[in-house]
């Protein structure tokens, strides 16, 4: 007794290996939140957009200064020594030092007030540059997540696939010696059974690409992304009018803001080159302090201090047509810029519509897809039925299996798809907010 439990227990080890690695697995699997906040702090192309709307802003604060007083302080010491013929004069040494302090305040400069103007613009800029960098971020997180998971479920209904057939191989084989069935149903399932293989091998090697994107995306090794909860519960489109979300992205898209920005800076830069006929009028003052060791013809020490106010005024009469020139070069920028602006309401119109009735056939096509899963089953017990009474062969069983788990795997990618595509579409409309992630992380396995 003693001996034949001693195996038994033995037996058991490889079990609880393998499900202690399996809890370890689960333990270490990350949902769609915690990935998308990893990627934020890693990928290079968020940071970069991070730096950039940083720079804007500080762009924009830069043109402040043109409104602004300047102030200036200068300082020199100056020692000379003369030889004369004179012997009053010869020898003589003396020197200098001085000290200025200056300031200026612009009155009247419209350039740069329309300088000042278009830095107001750019720090308007800045968050619009980085929105859309944060929901470029979360579609990508997103698709990368979900392509990880259809990867691995085609890998599983292949593997699946593959111990179906071989089953149907061992049967095959199994009635082939009683003489039941021909050789044709084994060379069949052969076949089938080589050609699991092969995807098996096909599906393992996509897997571990799409793992990698994912890893590189988030800067984590071996991701392990968390399944959906079944039953999986897909929402409709809230509005389902086309319309509301199409005139939602012509107020709330980033890249319209971007231009319509672009636009006002471009008018800006049209006042500021009109600027150029215009005079100029300056607030200058400026306060000096010299402390003199004799002068040439003097020996003794003496200060000289001189306080000064006065105005600046400057009035541009002929500069080689280049302001002429100039305007109109800044005229045809603004026209570039409103077409550039219609351009990109058009575009961001038709990327809404089309990322709307995408999530729309979506959302039939799983419906479609559920009833095709079931009628694929159904089809695949009766002919498994027929098989073992004799009215169907080998073939009809193997090709039934092969419908069955190429229906399941297309489903589970079109679940994903539709999430993907919804959150694609409120980025089309300007409003994706990373809080939209929460939704679809309530539905990952817990």
């Amino acid at each position: 007794m003693t001996r034949s439990s001693h195996p038994r227990r033995m037996s058991l080890l490889p079990l609880l290996v393998a499900l202690g690695a399996g809890f370890a697995g689960l333990a270490q699997a990350q949902s769609l939140v915690e990935l998308f906040n990893a990627a934020k702090s890693y990928d290079a192309t968020y940071q970069s957009a991070k730096s950039q709307a940083d720079a804007t802003l500080a762009r924009g604060e830069q043109a402040r200064a043109g409104i602004l007083p300047t102030v200036g302080l200068g300082a020199g010491v100056s020692q000379s020594s003369q030889d004369s013929s004179l012997s009053a004069l010869n020898g003589k040494s003396y020197g200098s030092q001085s000290a200025t302090l200056s300031a200026s305040q612009p009155l009247y400069r419209p350039g740069n007030w329309a300088t000042y103007a278009q830095g107001q613009k750019s720090i308007a800029l800045a968050p619009y540059q980085l929105l859309a960098a944060e929901q470029d971020l979360i579609v990508r997180v997103s698709q990368a997540y979900f392509d990880v998971l259809a990867a691995t479920d085609s890998l599983t209904y292949v593997r699946s696939l593959k111990t179906a057939v071989a089953e149907q191989l061992a049967s095959a084989k199994r009635n082939f010696e009683v003489g039941t069935s021909t050789i044709v149903d084994t060379r069949d399932a052969q076949a089938r059974y080589d050609l699991a293989v092969a995807q098996e091998l096909a599906a393992d090697n996509d897997l571990r690409v799409k793992s990698l994107a994912l890893d590189q995306l988030v800067g984590k090794s071996a991701t392990a992304p968390k399944p959906l909860r079944a039953p999986v519960v897909l929402s409709d489109v809230q509005p389902a009018d086309v319309n509301q979300w199409v005139q939602q992205s012509e107020t709330q898209n980033p890249a319209i803001k971007q231009t319509e920005i672009a636009l006002d800076v471009a008018r800006l830069e049209t006042e500021k080159a009109q600027a150029g006929h215009k005079p100029t009028l300056d607030l200058t003052g400026s306060y000096n302090m010299a402390n003199n060791n004799g002068s040439s013809q003097l020996s003794g020490n003496y200060t000289t201090n001189v306080a000064s106010v006065g105005l600046s005024f400057n009035l541009p009469l002929f500069a080689g047509y280049s302001i002429q020139n100039r305007v109109k070069e800044t005229l045809a920028l603004e026209d570039k810029a409103r077409s550039d602006l219609d351009a990109a309401k058009r575009s961001v119109a038709q990327g809404t519509r089309t990322a709307f009735f995408g999530l729309q056939s979506g959302l039939s096509q799983v419906k479609a897809y559920e009833a095709a899963e079931a009628s694929t089953q159904s089809a695949l017990d009766a002919n498994k039925l027929g098989y073992q009474v004799g009215v169907k062969i080998n073939i009809d069983v193997l090709n039934a299996q092969s419908q069955l788990y190429s229906t399941k795997a297309t489903l589970a990618k079109a679940r994903y798809d539709v999430l993907v595509g919804g959150l694609k579409l409120r980025q089309a409309s300007g409003v994706l907010k990373d809080e939209d992630l929460q939704p679809i992380n309530a539905q990952l396995a817990p």
